[in-house]
């Protein structure tokens, strides 16, 4: 059980032990998340992971090794069925069922030898009065199907299989494929889930596709779990499309222990291979009209995990800001096309990569004024690897160092203890108990368990107590006429701002899409539903806060 007296946070992506795939290119991945919570500890299951994980308080993940289950298969769903976890994968032909009663040995038996038809992207959705439904589709021309099962007579098919989903990208931009949903051709809908709220069912899938920034979940409603369902307002209710990690798809909505709900989703990195991919958690909630949200709003900066019930998930945002965006760093050495301040631009397909992989390779960041840090995260990157599998002696060993001037260093860690960060920490995240004040930071490479010390982000987190930005005078959008999807909009700078964060929604008292932006002052976005009218405001920020948001600007 974990230790309910303190406070957790987390960062994303999320930092657990993503498995190097089998095959050429050498890249990690994890993508397509079920999580379950099954006697008070939670499950987590992703595609080509070589196991699953168990976690008892969200933050600290263990990975779980078994020979039981197809771990090479892709999207596998998982339910709780009174003493149970049932458990089937994404299938090319008639896929097992397989069942365990204590998941955490990695015990599992056939529930089932064969599945009546092949299934992909399946999730198995456990009703209130005891009836079993399967959801599943994976196609750019398919749509999500449903149907009922009966677990108790060796899960036969009840009735016949319904069509539920098809995309729409003419009237919904954010099914349109690209980066800033730009490509005219048809999107891939899958990553069926399924949630039940106060008597509605919301019946969730994915587009446009894995390798896309814009990768988001849209909600469907119904009375009945195999419907009809009605497209729901406000969607994509899942969208993560600017800052260091984006994409928000394909992912499980469930709750925790405490009745609190998150969702679980995937990021894209797609450099290495096109499913190059993490996973991130956020807070999800259900509002007074039974819609379903999701906060990714600075979904990448420090968010608390709480130790009980929560009111809104704004309240888990520690209010703590990104220190280092673009700030001056140096290093011991950069291979062509890797600089340095690729650890610092905030772009997760992005890195700053050292020649090698000695315990000569370093990087320094100069933040220009010393600022109060709370948390740091390290994110390696993958240049050249040459890794593949669950390999022994995956470990990344490295020191950090703080100092007020640049000469005079001093251990982070307790100078007392081990100073030396040391695991299979692909992405790192470090909160420290008591905050320091630093101006410059440096990260040592002990050990690198790949060719090339490489980092696409070092990230620093804290509360400047200098001057907040201005908030933005005007905000100027401009909806195209030809295709009301998508709208352009554009801003003066504020003075002193690093980023904006642009919200968006379609009530003036829910703009719950957020778009993060570095730098620039103008955007493209292309997710907007064709017949809703929009509304717009923004936010400015630099490391010591938030500016007031613009006045909302309203697009019919």
């Amino acid at each position: 059980m974990p230790d309910d007296s303190r406070t957790l946070t987390y960062c994303n992506p999320l930092n657990l032990d993503y498995r190097y795939q089998p095959d050429t290119p050498s890249r990690r991945e994890a993508a397509d998340p079920t999580v379950i919570l099954f006697r008070d500890r939670y499950y987590l299951f992703a595609s080509k992971s070589g196991g699953y994980w168990y976690s008892d308080d969200l933050a600290v993940w263990n990975l779980v090794h078994t020979p039981d289950l197809p771990l090479e298969d892709y999207a596998p769903t998982a339910v709780v069925i009174g003493d149970t976890v049932y458990f089937m994968a994404s299938s090319t032909h008639k896929a097992p069922v397989y069942r365990s009663a204590d998941p955490i040995s990695g015990s599992w038996q056939r529930a089932c030898d064969s599945f009546a038809f092949p299934v992909w992207d399946p999730a198995l959705f456990l009703d209130e009065d005891g009836r079993l439904y399967l959801y599943w589709g994976c196609s750019n021309s398919r749509p999500i199907y449903g149907i009922e099962v009966d677990y108790r007579n060796g899960f036969r098919p009840v009735g016949k299989r319904v069509e539920l989903i098809r995309s729409d990208p003419a009237a919904h931009g954010w099914e349109r494929p690209g980066d800033r949903n730009e490509l005219d051709r048809a999107p891939w809908i899958e990553g069926a889930w399924m949630n039940k709220y106060r008597g509605i069912y919301h019946l969730q899938f994915a587009a446009p596709g894995t390798e896309f920034k814009t990768y988001a979940d849209g909600d469907y409603t119904s009375g009945r779990p195999l419907g009809p369902f009605r497209y729901a307002g406000q969607n994509p209710f899942s969208l993560k499309a600017g800052g260091f990690s984006c994409g928000a798809g394909h992912g499980c909505t469930f709750r925790d222990r405490y009745g609190n709900f998150w969702h679980m989703a995937t990021v894209s990195i797609s450099v290495n291979h096109l499913f190059e991919r993490r996973l991130a958690l956020f807070p999800a909630w259900f509002d007074g009209k039974n819609r379903l949200h999701c906060q990714t709003g600075y979904g990448d900066y420090p968010t608390i995990l709480p130790a009980g019930k929560t009111g809104t998930p704004e309240q888990l945002l520690t209010g703590w800001m990104l220190l280092s965006v673009n700030k001056p760093v140096r290093a011991s050495s950069s291979l062509e096309g890797h600089p340095p301040s690729m650890a610092v631009d905030e772009n997760i397909r992005s890195c700053w990569c050292a020649q090698g992989a000695s315990d000569e390779e370093w990087l320094i960041l100069d933040l220009e004024k010393e600022y109060p840090v709370r948390a740091i995260q390290v994110d390696f990157a993958d240049v050249e690897s040459g890794r593949f599998g669950r390999e022994p002696g995956c470990i990344y060993r490295y020191a950090l160092d703080h100092s007020p001037d640049g000469g005079d260093w001093k251990a982070i860690v307790d100078p007392s203890g081990d100073t030396i960060r040391s695991g299979d920490t692909p992405h790192d995240y470090l909160e420290l108990d008591v905050p320091l004040t630093a101006r410059f930071l440096r990260i040592r490479n002990i050990r690198s368990p790949v060719s090339h010390f490489a980092l696409s982000g070092f990230r620093v987190f804290g509360t400047g107590e200098y001057e907040k930005p201005e908030g933005v005078v005007s905000l100027l959008v401009n909806r195209d006429a030809g295709d009301r999807t998508r709208a352009g909009l554009s801003w003066p700078a504020s003075p002193l701002a690093t980023g904006y964060n642009l919200r968006y929604g379609t009530e003036k008292g829910m703009l719950i899409h957020q778009h993060l932006v570095y730098g620039d002052t103008s955007l493209v976005i292309g997710s907007l539903d064709a017949d809703c009218a929009y509304y717009f405001t923004l936010d400015a920020f630099n490391e010591n806060g938030i500016s007031p948001a613009s006045t909302v600007v309203k697009t019919e």
